[in-house]
């Protein structure tokens, strides 16, 4: 993640400000300030730069059915800056990432926190034809003739990196400036750039194979469009197959896909958003994203009523996923994730709580019960929590018809069984356990330990 809270550097003309402001400023801001480039070139030109049309002239009147344009609407043109209220950029436990920097009080609406403009972001829509918010490739340029090789159904994040790749190389750019902070090859916790040796080392084998396969995909883009003769301009973006996977390990880990209302058309679309990539995910998240169309800007917003407390980290959800899938995009596992699946022997599988439950671990929440009226009924099944355990196995059919009860009490003994052989395959019992782990607690720091396996007997 990236080093630095804020990235302002001297000498870059162009970098934008991270301004914290006071409490009072955390309400809604409609009219963001222009940035001091726009301010300079106003003294200089009666004309704002980067203007996308200029406002109607005093001689030539509105006919009497039309009505003039909002004045914000000729704003959108302009080099704008990043703002941020009332919180702030720190390293924490899971890398860089932003935390409240005073209470926030509970209201009924949302509030802002971050504002971060179109022309710092780079978006590409998700569907030909292929357009760039900001459009900042020139006409003719072979970066776009490789984003145009490529798959619409498959290939999103290939496009983006090669669209982050040439924003690199744009002098003076913000993302030049920018990728100072973005997390270096060594620093990226993406698996896209583990060696080989390393993936063969993890326990589930699925990830690792998919992880290849996906290596293989990004080397193999590489070389069709890198790996030969080509213009310098071109050539440089990706020298070696490392530079492009990093490219896309960065794209994969911190880009979103939001829908972005661009003039009458919503448009889906891929998106780095800078600053707002430095949110971690929770699925308890207190933040979400949101696209404000009249002056294109994306907002990062505390939910309503949620309270913040000064030094609480700002997070949002990233998706609903098992920890394999957040393993292979983002190269981390939660260990809260109320989506986390176990895969048992046979084709079932059953919810992580659930499961726990078993072993009078964990409490069951409400929506683990695909049927809340057997929740209530008073049963013989077996063990109580088996049944309720079982109740997570996809044994209702396609119109989700609640199970059958005999089905119903089938899963919960072949549950019930293939846990009492999962707990007989280790060599210990919950009782030795304790007593290793009182011998451990009590031996001295450097005393030297054997380690042993985790088990116990499920009674019932």
């Amino acid at each position: 993640m990236p080093r630095s809270p804020c990235p302002l550097r001297s000498g870059h003309a162009l970098a934008p400000t991270c301004a914290v402001v006071a409490a009072d400023d955390l309400a809604w801001r409609r009219d963001p300030a222009p940035s001091p480039v726009a301010e300079a070139a106003e003294e200089r030109d009666d004309t704002p730069p980067l203007r996308l049309i200029e406002p109607p002239q005093e001689d030539d009147p509105f006919p009497p059915e039309m009505e003039p344009a909002d004045p914000d609407f000729y704003r959108i043109g302009y080099a704008r800056m990043m703002r941020a209220y009332g919180i702030e950029f720190l390293e924490g436990p899971d890398g860089m990432g932003v935390y409240a920097s005073r209470d926030v009080e509970p209201l009924r609406r949302a509030r802002v926190i971050m504002e971060i403009p179109l022309e710092l972001m780079l978006t590409i829509t998700q569907k030909k034809p292929w357009m760039f918010f900001p459009d900042i490739i020139p006409l003719g340029h072979p970066i776009f003739d490789i984003i145009e090789s490529t798959d619409p159904e498959t290939d999103s994040d290939l496009r983006l990196a090669c669209l982050l790749l040439y924003a690199f190389d744009i002098e003076d750019n913000f993302w030049q400036l920018y990728s100072d902070f973005l997390p270096s090859a060594d620093e990226c916790t993406s698996l896209l750039l583990a060696p080989k040796e390393d993936l063969m080392e993890l326990e589930d084998e699925d990830l690792a194979s998919q992880m290849l396969q996906h290596q293989r995909r990004a080397i193999d883009f590489w070389q069709k469009h890198w790996d030969k003769p080509i213009p310098l301009k071109l050539k440089r973006l990706a020298r070696d197959h490392e530079r492009f996977l990093w490219a896309l390990s960065i794209v994969q880990s911190r880009s979103v896909n939001l829908k972005l209302r661009m003039g009458a058309f919503i448009q889906d679309a891929n998106v780095l958003a800078p600053y707002a990539d430095m949110l971690n995910h929770s699925p308890n998240a207190n933040c979400f994203l949101h696209w404000r169309f009249k002056d294109r800007m994306l907002e990062v917003m505390i939910k309503a009523g949620h309270a913040i407390k000064k030094g609480d980290e700002m997070t949002i959800d990233y998706m609903s996923g098992v920890n394999s899938k957040f393993m292979e995009r983002y190269g981390f596992s939660s260990p809260t994730n109320p989506w986390e699946l176990i895969n048992f022997s046979s084709p079932a599988t059953i919810h992580m709580d659930s499961f726990l439950s078993v072993f009078n671990i964990a409490g069951l929440h409400d929506e683990l019960y695909h049927n809340s009226a057997l929740s209530s009924v008073e049963t013989n099944f077996v063990d109580g929590a088996v049944v309720a355990a079982a109740r997570a196995l996809p044994t209702w059919s396609d119109g989700d018809v609640p199970a059958i009860p005999s089905v119903e009490r089938k899963s919960a003994q072949a549950l019930k069984e293939e846990c009492r052989q999962m707990l007989d395959s280790f060599s210990t019992t919950i009782e030795q356990d304790q007593q290793i782990l009182g011998k451990v607690s009590a031996a001295p720091k450097d005393a030297p330990t054997e380690n042993h396996g985790r088990t116990g007997h499920l009674s019932g």
